[in-house]
């Protein structure tokens, strides 16, 4: 039951991937490095579905041929052994050189598919079942197709070393994280599928040795089931991942925008010119705008932009007086002091502070200088927000005007 399950996952996700990248390849005809990724995903997707309990039977009597699925099986996972070593030598080596090197390679697994079917028609499964893998089972009790069985074994056990070895170069290459980790899976996958084979292969020496090594079955199908999935999500992690990174962004943008809108609608409401577009409703800005990463930008610099304007009515002196006040640290340049002294400027009278700030141009409170980096900025202005918001919590009836005075 399992194994069905793992082989129908298997076959969809291998002809789902293939429908992803299909338009791509229309697109871009030339690149044959991507040709080769879409022969891998529809070999992958069709070496399972014509093997399914489900299609097996009814494909092997529409062909006419007992168990044709095996042999179609077995040379669509000999086609997609051979295309990802194509896509393998044109990501890691300059263009001529990959191209020498695939043709090597193909040329190579064509010659062995080429014996593979020849053999197959030749020694052919001489044991019949209702399913795929007790066939096999059953098949390799008799020399010829243990030989036959041996021989394709040795195909896969080849193609996925070279696709470890190959993997392992190209992920120490690879500049991009997701580029990376798709390499480090697809690395895992071939390892299953190298397990796969060491365990068949021991089932192939038990039927020589009197070794009933069936225990080993539920092993063999599912390293080669997980890995072939590992390997399919490996090589489309590239192309789907960075969007997983543009979503994540979107989203810390977005956290970040709502977070400092306390901060910046008080700040905006006592210098309503620092706002570039009029502000949006409280219920309309729980809606994500459509660029969050632009309105964060745009926060940001209002928010800077008020609080210059605000504290050049704050001096040094009355800073230090409401802290002492509220028994807090005298540090202006804190997140806490910062929100102290947006506090203490909004509990004057809106006439009271332009006055102040005619009367002096700059304050001499200290200046935290902006971070050069965009997300330590915002990082920093959360931490206001923060502050800001407790402060309002815990200062009943908010700073004492007459400190100020």
């Amino acid at each position: 039951m399992i194994y069905t399950v793992l082989a129908w996952v298997c076959a969809f996700v291998g002809l789902a991937a293939f429908a992803y990248r299909l338009p791509d390849l229309l697109r871009r005809r030339n690149d044959i490095a991507l040709w080769a990724l879409c022969t891998y995903f529809l070999c992958s997707g069709i070496s399972f579905l014509v093997d399914l309990d489900q299609l097996r039977l009814h494909i092997s009597a529409f062909f006419g041929l007992p168990n044709i699925t095996s042999l179609i099986t077995q040379a669509a996972v000999v086609v997609l052994t051979a295309a990802q070593q194509v896509v393998l030598v044109y990501w890691s080596s300059p263009p001529a050189e990959a191209r020498r090197m695939a043709r090597h390679r193909v040329l190579f697994f064509g010659a062995a598919l080429a014996v593979l079917v020849v053999s197959s028609f030749a020694v052919g499964p001489v044991a019949h079942s209702e399913t795929a893998t007790s066939t096999i089972l059953l098949s390799i009790q008799h020399g010829s197709y243990a030989l036959y069985m041996s021989f394709y074994l040795l195909i896969c056990a080849v193609g996925q070393f070279e696709t470890v070895r190959l993997s392992l170069r190209f992920t120490t290459m690879a500049n991009r994280q997701w580029l990376k980790v798709g390499m480090r899976t697809v690395t895992v996958g071939a390892s299953m599928i190298l397990v796969y084979c060491v365990t068949r292969g021991i089932q192939i020496a038990g039927t020589r040795l009197d070794y009933d090594a069936a225990v080993l079955d539920p092993i063999q199908w599912t390293c080669g089931s997980v890995g072939a999935l590992l390997q399919i999500a490996g090589w489309t992690i590239p192309s789907w991942g960075i969007r997983i990174t543009r979503a994540r962004g979107w989203a810390r943008s977005y956290r970040s925008y709502r977070r400092l809108r306390p901060l910046w609608w008080a700040l905006y409401e006592a210098t309503p010119d620092i706002a570039l577009d009029p502000p949006r409703s409280w219920l309309r800005d729980l809606v994500p705008p459509r660029d969050p990463h632009y309105r964060l930008y745009r926060r940001v610099i209002e928010i800077r932009d008020g609080q210059l304007i605000l504290r050049t009515s704050l001096s040094l002196e009355d800073f230090v007086r409401v802290a002492r006040s509220l028994d807090l640290p005298e540090d202006p340049t804190s997140p806490l002091g910062e929100a102290l002294q947006v506090r203490a400027v909004l509990s004057r009278p809106a006439e009271e502070r332009a006055e102040r700030a005619e009367r002096a141009d700059t304050s001499d409170i200290p200046v935290r200088p902006p971070y050069e980096d965009f997300r330590d900025e915002v990082d920093w202005l959360s931490k206001v927000a923060s502050s800001f918001d407790d402060l309002g919590r815990s200062v009943v009836g908010g700073v004492d005007a007459g400190l100020l005075s």
